[in-house]
């Protein structure tokens, strides 16, 4: 079990954090990209 007082902690844990935050940045981006995509079927038959 990780000591959460100890300063390591703190900034593992703010590292990942944003980490975390910026893949789904990237996701978010990625679906708008694939929804767009996914309404342009105009001349599809």
């Amino acid at each position: 079990m990780p000591d959460t007082r100890a300063e390591c902690f703190l900034a593992e844990c703010r590292k990942q954090s944003l980490l975390v935050a910026s893949a789904d940045k990237d996701e978010a981006e990625l679906m708008e990209v694939m929804e767009n995509a996914l309404t342009d079927i105009e001349g599809w038959e």
